[in-house]
């Protein structure tokens, strides 16, 4: 499902997109391959998984069927002979590279006492070393492009500690995505090459995001990113550059202004997950209802299922209220400062985020 028509812009150009087998990097290969792309997948998944749809291979024929050429490539982004090799196949076949799609992505929400540093080294090898060196080695073949973009889908550097906070080596690992746009754009402004990040403004039903929430119900579908992902690579790299996007914004930008048909279950249009990164609007911390814990997510992950908290509003200027949210439940009750709530909300008595809450009821807390 798009709502941004294809004008053929990308049509004859060669996407390299990493982690393009399935989720977000799969959309916006479809959606380049609608203009006749052609779409080099470099991905790991070559082998079916049990629980995860999709391979480079399923994804080359979806991109084939929709008119596009493709060329399915296993690549580890923290290979470099991997890469390189994918790339040469893809000179060999297409002739050259006009856009790159950073899209490969490990994800770990931990706290530093928590995270194990193979986790730490796998999210830091993926995000930032993967998305630098992809970058590094299709510099040559974008330079010669007359319509050269990187794309990172990578949030805005938010130096918000509260992003830091919450899960620190993930926050490290994403900012050094997005610092390569920064660097990168302006580095590469003299060779006409765009660099710009995109990131969602709330979550993606991705794999990733199934298995943290344990549903896609409060998620958009992955085509608001690759419409937004469209229309930012058919724009002139020349001036375009430097750019961190939204892609709700991007859509707004060109008359889209309706969200509901990319949501998930539009019953919850309205109450989707924001994704992280993003604080509030000014308009609305100023008004006194809800502060940056809106956006907090605090996820409890079993063997058996993954559970989301997340709290929705806070009158922080009478401190009266406190909202918490469960998956698609909701209980409002109310906070006195220095005292200690008398009942937990009936289903999250064993929730780490209401241990926190009995200990320090303060809005001060979050």
């Amino acid at each position: 499902m798009s709502l941004v028509a294809n004008t053929g812009k990308l049509a004859g150009r060669t996407l390299f997109i990493t982690g393009a087998s399935r989720g977000i990097g799969k959309s916006i290969a479809l959606k380049a391959a609608k203009d006749g792309a052609n779409v080099v997948i470099a991905a790991k998944t070559a082998e079916p998984h049990p629980k995860l749809p999709g391979t480079i291979y399923t994804a080359a024929e979806e991109i084939e069927a929709l008119g596009g050429k493709a060329l399915p490539c296993i690549v580890d982004v923290r290979d470099e002979k991997q890469i390189q090799k994918a790339i040469d196949e893809a000179i060999k076949k297409f002739n050259g590279i006009d856009i790159l799609v950073n899209n490969a992505s490990a994800i770990v929400l931990t706290g530093t006492e928590a995270t194990d540093m193979k986790r730490y080294d796998l999210m830091h090898s993926v995000n930032t070393r993967g998305t630098f060196l992809a970058s590094k080695l299709c510099l040559p073949y974008l330079k010669a492009s007359n319509h050269a973009h990187i794309l990172n889908l990578s949030p805005p550097l938010n130096m918000n500690p509260f992003w830091f906070s919450v899960h620190v080596a993930y926050t490290m690992a994403k900012y050094g995505m997005s610092m390569c746009v920064l660097g990168m754009a302006e580095e590469f402004k003299s060779f006409n090459i765009g660099v710009n990040a995109l990131w969602p403004k709330t979550a993606i039903a991705t794999a990733a995001i199934e298995m943290l929430t344990g549903t896609s119900s409060t998620s958009r579908k992955p085509e608001i990113v690759s419409d937004a992902a469209y229309v930012m690579l058919s724009k002139d790299p020349k001036t375009y550059t430097g750019n961190f996007a939204i892609d709700e914004d991007v859509l707004k930008s060109v008359g889209i202004n309706d969200m509901v048909p990319y949501a998930c279950d539009p019953k919850n249009a309205d109450k989707l997950l924001m994704d992280g990164f993003l604080d509030i609007p000014e308009s609305i911390a100023h008004s006194g209802t809800i502060t940056t814990a809106s956006r907090a997510r605090q996820y409890h992950t079993s063997a058996k299922h993954a559970r989301q908290y997340h709290t929705t509003a806070v009158n922080y200027k009478e401190k009266k209220t406190l909202t918490i949210c469960y998956r698609t439940s909701s209980w409002t009750f109310p906070v006195t400062q220095n005292r200690r709530l008398k009942r937990m909300p009936q289903g999250m008595v064993r929730s780490p985020l209401c241990s926190r809450l009995s200990a320090k009821s303060s809005h001060q807390s979050w």
